[in-house]
């Protein structure tokens, strides 16, 4: 799954920048972005800080961020960082998962700028990864009171969060938006909520707890506080899977989190989906009101990073986000990476998970797509997002619900607007570790 992360652009839109955790190489589209990009978002960035056995084996995306921690380190010898530059390196190093080394250059360079926004947002983030909300608290006061008037909401909700957590660690619900999740009889109810409760709901507030869990994915409370808005929002299928991710990914045991999460799980089970290979609109009714402004809060530009370079003989890694920057218009006009098109031909690997186009355990071939999807029609990914696998002639695979390695021949297609514009062809199917 290494080499499936996205990559961050290293050029930062100035109108894009936020605070808790600055970084001039992440740029963010407009929030809130939709529950199945943020959420593959959201799991990439907490991969970053996943420490492989060898530095090589790590992802594509750890990589740029450590080349860019040592190119900074390396002007920091010379003593020509500036505070800026001292900014980036800190949140680099929170993302890293280092955020010890990140307070000590924060705190040294606070002394040096003493008035500057991002270092003393990514301090008070710094801390906070550490788990001592008090310094947290009092790195987040200073920058609530320097942030850009248009990021200050998003700095009031983090310093609100650092303060809940500094009274309380009991791992309860974070009660950043002053609302309890209920219908109007005060019981907990699968898209249901209380009308009193709506009405105290900030506008703003889905835009924030995706920012605070975009700056601290690895936070599995910020996880459960967007499941509760989803929920709340009428959307159960993704509420339901989002506690999922708090009890299985996080590991998280709180009493009240595993009793919701038992009841969404069960209303999300009797929601209707279309058999497999239905035709015609499929309309969602349970997809919930919340107005989406982006597919993914992450932009990437994987021109920005160096990809390692084409093994010719070997098996050749392709992250994901390769494929999504392919440009597709209508008609037929594609418009391929130029590392895409030098690894045609090629043996590729790729980690996904399967699509059967058919109801049969054994296939000749199926559809690869990056992450599951509950209901095809409600959460198909876009052309860029799929790949057709085809087995050699006259063999099948079977049926894998779990994650699987896909290794085989890389075809593109320029020409055939009835086929798929990528297809992996004799190819190879396993599990993964």
């Amino acid at each position: 799954m290494a080499r499936t992360l996205s990559i961050l652009a290293i050029l930062l839109l100035a109108t894009t920048a936020r605070a808790g955790l600055y970084y001039s190489g992440e740029s963010y589209a407009a929030l809130p972005a939709q529950w199945r990009g943020f959420l593959l978002d959201h799991r990439q960035l907490r991969n970053i800080a996943v420490k492989p056995k060898t530095e090589a084996e790590a992802s594509v995306l750890r990589q740029s961020y450590r080349r860019e921690a040592d190119k900074l380190e390396a002007l920091a010898k010379k003593n020509t960082l500036d505070a800026d530059g001292i900014a980036d390196l800190g949140a680099i190093y929170v993302r890293l998962g280092e955020s010890a080394r990140a307070i000590e250059l924060l705190r040294a360079g606070r002394t040096s700028h003493p008035n500057h926004f991002a270092i003393a947002a990514n301090l008070g983030a710094a801390w906070q990864m550490l788990g001592d909300y008090q310094q947290a608290v009092l790195s987040l006061e200073q920058a609530v009171q320097l942030a850009p008037g248009k990021f200050q909401a998003f700095e009031d909700a983090h310093l609100k969060l650092a303060r809940s957590r500094l009274r309380s660690n009991a791992g309860d619900l974070d009660e950043l938006f002053g609302v309890r999740f209920g219908n109007d009889k005060s019981e907990y109810e699968p898209g249901k909520w209380s009308t009193a409760e709506q009405k105290k709901l900030p506008s703003k507030a889905i835009p924030i707890a995706q920012q605070l869990a975009l700056w601290f994915p690895a936070d599995g409370r910020l996880l459960w506080q967007l499941a509760e808005l989803t929920n709340a929002h009428g959307d159960i299928r993704n509420a339901a899977a989002m506690m999922e991710g708090c009890v299985v990914q996080f590991g998280m045991a709180q009493p009240t989190l595993r009793k919701r999460r038992q009841i969404l799980r069960a209303a999300a089970e009797t929601l209707a989906s279309p058999p497999l290979g239905a035709k015609g609109e499929h309309v969602d009714k349970h997809a919930g009101t919340i107005a989406f402004r982006s597919r993914r809060p992450l932009l990437s530009k994987l021109d920005s990073i160096g990809l390692p370079a084409i093994d010719p003989k070997g098996v050749n890694p392709v992250p994901w986000e390769l494929f999504a920057d392919t440009a597709f218009e209508k008609p037929f006009k594609v418009t391929f990476p130029k590392y895409l098109r030098e690894l045609e031909g090629k043996q590729v690997s790729l980690h996904g998970f399967m699509y059967p186009m058919r109801d049969d355990p054994d296939l000749p071939s199926f559809l690869l797509i990056e992450a599951p999807v509950g209901c095809w029609y409600c959460e198909m990914p876009e052309t860029t997002g799929i790949v057709y696998v085809e087995m050699p002639a006259g063999q099948a695979t079977r049926v894998q619900r779990g994650l699987v390695r896909v290794v085989g021949r890389l075809i593109l297609n320029t020409s055939d607007p009835e086929e798929f514009l990528y297809s992996v062809k004799d190819a190879r199917v396993g599990v993964v570790d």
